[in-house]
């Protein structure tokens, strides 16, 4: 069976992002720092007369120097609005989540994030749970 997934790349690689997790895409502006948040949030965003707190998905995962990006996935956790940064947006196209299979090797980050593999044009793509990536949350897989 097949799902909508949304293609995007995130600290270099290309992931699959399931659309049930995905609320719209949007354009970050100006974000203002939380003290004392935890390092992998970059603050808060006004957005469409809400306020949201914007990841650094690449801080998330791990990655040095944090993300530059502007574009963001918007998602809901637990009730509450995040914004994770995407480096670039490619496609929403149907397909099949497969498991992760015991031959892949992933670094701890991109393996406590990932739900399974979607292929593309011959290629695996990861598939990521974004609730993986919100601090204090552990995904929901």
């Amino acid at each position: 069976m097949s799902n909508l997934f949304l293609i995007a790349h995130v600290a270099g690689r290309t992931v699959a992002i399931d659309s049930d997790q995905v609320e719209s895409v949007v354009d970050i502006g100006e974000v203002t720092a939380v003290p004392r948040a935890s390092p992998h949030v970059r603050g808060l965003a006004a957005l469409r007369s809400r306020v949201v707190t914007v990841v650094d998905t690449q801080s998330a995962l791990g990655h040095e120097g944090g993300s530059q990006a502007s574009r963001a996935v918007i998602t809901q956790v637990d009730g509450h609005h995040y914004a994770l940064l995407v480096d670039q947006l490619d496609d929403v196209a149907p397909f099949e989540l497969r498991p992760l299979g015991g031959g892949v090797t992933l670094d701890p980050a991109w393996r406590a994030a990932g739900r399974g593999i979607v292929e593309r044009d011959g290629e695996p793509i990861l598939a990521i749970d974004l609730a993986a990536l919100v601090p204090g949350q552990t995904g929901t897989h």
